[in-house]
């Protein structure tokens, strides 16, 4: 058994006991379990939170593995979904999983669940425009990740409307390394904590990371709410 207070030690040290016993009733869920998801299901699966929904149709294939990192050569042909939660639950075993393998919208249309907030790890935009009409007709919070090549982009969405800033609907996969997924990911959990144990963040602001061509890296801020 777990001795909670040793386990979450350093975060207790972080915002106090009271918070992060507060974590345990909290419900979120990781839309996309492929490279964003599982590093936020690393990042967010030990971090105390009570209950964490991976939703996601797809199965591992072999060329998701280098930047997927809860995924193993074995793991091949199987649910994404049931090897990240495996994953999560080795780490920490009193966080409780649902998995769903599903698209978001045939999920988002049975599921009753209330969530505290939602986080995108999704790679197309359609499927962010449905996590954020589901979450404005609910009244979720949710944080926006992409990454491609090496530059990534990170937004908590709150009041802004998704499909008012993002006017591209599709486009081509490009080369992507493993560490950019895991920084966007690490910064979008660590917006979704701050906010779950009631610590300030920028909501609806678009934060930028980039290596430019010099290799020096970059982070630039654009504020959405001008145009909400």
């Amino acid at each position: 058994m777990v001795d909670f207070d040793d386990y979450f030690k350093r975060q207790i040290q972080l915002w106090g006991k009271e918070k992060q016993h507060a974590l345990k009733d909290k419900r979120v869920a990781i839309v996309g379990c492929g490279g964003l998801g599982s590093s936020l299901g690393f990042a967010l699966g030990s971090s105390g939170i009570g209950h964490i929904d991976l939703v996601d149709f797809d199965t591992v294939s072999l060329h998701n593995i280098h930047r997927q990192i809860a995924l193993k050569i074995e793991d091949v042909g199987k649910y994404k979904t049931d090897i990240l939660s495996l994953s999560i639950k080795k780490r920490y075993d009193l966080v409780n999983i649902n998995t769903y393998e599903s698209d978001f919208v045939k999920f988002s249309e049975k599921t009753t669940s209330k969530y505290d907030i939602i986080f995108d790890a999704t790679d197309n935009i359609k499927a962010r425009e449905s996590i954020d009409n589901y979450c404005k007709s609910t009244n979720t919070p949710w944080v926006y990740g992409t990454v491609e090549q090496f530059y990534g982009q990170v937004c908590f969405f709150d009041i802004a409307v998704f499909d008012k800033f993002f006017k591209i609907k599709q486009n081509s996969p490009q080369g992507i390394t493993a560490p950019m997924v895991m920084l966007i990911a690490s910064f979008q959990a660590n917006l979704g904590l701050r906010y779950l144990t009631q610590n300030k963040i920028e909501k609806d602001k678009i934060f930028h990371f980039s290596f430019d061509e010099n290799g020096l890296f970059q982070s630039r801020k654009f504020n959405l709410g001008t145009n909400i």
